[in-house]
């Protein structure tokens, strides 16, 4: 496999409308929209679907729970469809990596899995026959599973 360019980074924060007034509003990010019953933001300079998404989790206790405030996972693109996902299961599978979950996006499917360090990674292909340019909302649709 092959990383093709870091696709985006997911962000837990403790107050959603803050976060947005930074990443959008000061920074420049546009919002595509918002999902999780207003809880969460996803984020585009443009380049792709999204580069950024916020999720409000507030005034978290932290681990045990297994959230927190901070990184929550980064996104990889590794190809342009699902036989080089379906490569790059096989090379995970080959090196002994554990896949903790798979997920189509409708913009994107994914694989999810933790370096050595216990950060998540999503390693994912967008799907080619969906035009989110056209109609950005497409990355807010719901989440189903990916058997690949």
């Amino acid at each position: 496999m092959k990383a093709h360019y870091l696709g985006h980074v997911v962000f837990y924060v403790k107050n959603l409308e803050q976060s947005l007034i930074f990443y959008r509003d000061v920074v420049g990010f546009q919002e595509v929209g918002q999902i999780f019953g207003g809880k969460a933001a996803a984020l585009t300079s443009g380049r792709t679907h999204h580069e950024l998404l916020l999720i409000e989790v507030g005034d978290v206790p932290g681990p045990p729970s297994g959230m927190r405030r901070g990184l929550y996972h980064i996104g990889i693109k590794v190809g342009d469809s699902l036989d080089e996902l379906r490569a790059a299961k096989q090379d995970l599978d080959r090196a002994g990596i554990t896949i903790g979950g798979m997920s189509d996006h409708t913009v994107s499917q994914s694989l999810y899995l933790h370096d050595p360090d216990g950060n998540e990674v999503e390693l994912y292909v967008d799907d080619p026959a969906v035009d989110w340019k056209r109609d950005p909302k497409l990355v807010l649709a719901p989440i189903k599973p990916l058997v690949l």
